[in-house]
Order: structure tokens, then sequence, then C-alpha cells
């Protein structure tokens, strides 16, 4: 039995890690102006948050259709695939999960299992990750869905934001309440467990970082951990020296999030993805 995983571009997982685990990555939309761009092929992380301050209206993000799902169903049953697990950001968050349930229910050829991290970026990598290096063991899809539901209630994810204005031009926050949070210097930090988002908001960027550090030391101890940013490699640096005593042995991913993501928090953002230890 062979058992071939997909996932969607949100998940930020290394592009050498997808190639050496054979997982099928699904390209979300970037939408600027009147053109659109395939996230993580036609333009590169670098390229828009250099230049998402300064676009003439703000970026929208957009899911693929249908048939985007079955022609990669398709393209692993012709590699051999008996069974597909798809894994996809959170309906919480995306549409995207629905289109891939709409997708595996007109698919034939193959089963086609899909389920909803409850996460987002590496948050969903990791069940991803896990669950491609189970199908390479030969384990059973059975003890894959298994072993992603408990690590779906064991992950963790948070960042902090910058600034407001970027959740205010998505239209992710009542404008308001961000012109409010604006005056006052409000910095919002954003969570995310188990498919229920979460926030809370600080009054500075110090109260901030001991919020996020504080969220950290409330899940000791780690199993896994990544450290999450938009466009803020040296900030994200510095917060890891911060909470190296707490961090896991083993290789830690440094991940500049999507802009599919990155597009509602801004650049500037700092936080991080965990498993707790069962």
């Amino acid at each position: 039995m062979t058992i071939k995983i997909v996932t969607d571009s949100t998940c930020d997982l290394p592009d050498e890690l997808v190639k050496s685990l054979g997982i099928t990555v699904i390209p979300l939309y970037i939408n600027i102006g009147d053109q659109g761009f395939l996230d993580g092929v036609d333009i590169s992380r670098q390229e828009f948050y250099s230049n998402l301050a300064g676009y003439p209206t703000h970026p929208t993000t957009g899911t693929p259709g249908t048939s985007a799902f079955t022609q990669a169903f398709d393209n692993l049953v012709d590699q051999g695939a008996d069974e597909i697990i798809s894994i996809h950001i959170s309906e919480k968050l995306s549409a995207t999960i629905d289109v891939a349930r709409m997708a595996a229910g007109e698919f034939k050829k193959a089963k086609v299992a899909v389920r909803d991290s409850g996460q987002l970026s590496i948050g969903t990598g990791f069940q991803v990750e896990m669950a491609a290096r189970m199908a390479n063991d030969g384990k059973s899809s059975t003890e894959i869905l298994a072993a992603l539901d408990s690590l779906r209630s064991r992950t963790f994810v948070t960042a902090g934001l910058d600034t407001l204005e970027f959740l205010r031009r998505s239209g992710r926050m009542n404008r308001f309440m961000t012109g409010i949070g604006s005056l006052i210097q409000l910095k919002p930090i954003l969570t995310m467990r188990d498919g229920k988002p979460g926030s809370d908001r600080v009054r500075t960027s110090f109260r901030a970082e001991k919020r996020l550090i504080s969220l950290l030391e409330d899940n000791l101890p780690i199993e896994k951990f990544a450290l999450l940013h938009t466009n803020a490699h040296a900030k994200a640096e510095e917060f890891k020296k911060k909470i190296e005593k707490c961090l896991p042995e083993g290789e830690i991913f440094s991940m500049d999030i999507t802009p599919v993501i990155g597009a509602h928090l801004g650049p500037g953002a700092v936080g991080f993805a965990i498993v707790s230890k069962a």
C-alpha cells in the first residue's frame, strides 16, 4: 500500500524537506492589483515583504480550484499511490480545505482523506512532515491519521505583530478598533491551537516579547520548535537567543511566513510554532 501526502503552500516547510519526503504542495494565490501570483512559485517572500507597505492596493489571497487538487491526485496515482492524505490550513482561516474536500469527493481513482490541521504555517507543516515520514516508513493510513490527531492537539502557534495596520488593510479587524489600537500603540499577539484562533493585546513591543516568552513557557516541555517571522530574520534570531534554554535539541527551522498569511500580519512579525511533548 502506497500512501502519498498532499498539502498547500501555507505549510511553510523548507523546499528541500518537501522534495526529500515526496510531499505534493498545492500553491495558493496572492493577488496584487490585477495580477495573480502562485505562492512560492511566481513571487519570492523577500520581494513580497519588501514591497508590501508600498503596494497601491492591499494584496488579497485566494484558494486554488478543485482542478488543482484533482490534477495533483491524478499525478500521484500515476506515480503509484493507492491512498492520499491531504492536510491543509485550518478551515477557520481559509476555504482551502473546503475545496480539497470537494475535489476528494469527486475523485474516484484512489481513496483520499482530507484533514484539517487546525493550524497555520509550520504548525500545519509539522503534521505534514510527520505524515510523510510515516507513509515512507510503510505505516497505514489508520496509524497516520491517529498520529495526526495527537499531534494536532499538542501544536501551538503564536506571533507578535509589529503593527495593526495590515490587519486593518486586509479587512481582518474592525476599522474603529484598529484606529484606537494604533493610537495607544497596542501590539497584537495572535494565537492558534487545535483549530481555535485567539488574540492578546499589549501596549509595547517589550511587553509583547515578554508575553511570547510566557506563552512558550506555558507549553513546556517542547518536542519540536520552529521560529517564525515576516521578513524579520535578525529580530527573530534575537528573540531566539532569549529562549534558548527552553528549546529542544535537534534541528530548528527558522521560517519566513508565506505571503498568503503575511499579507494579514505585515512585515516585522515574530513568533513560533511548537509541539509539546505528549
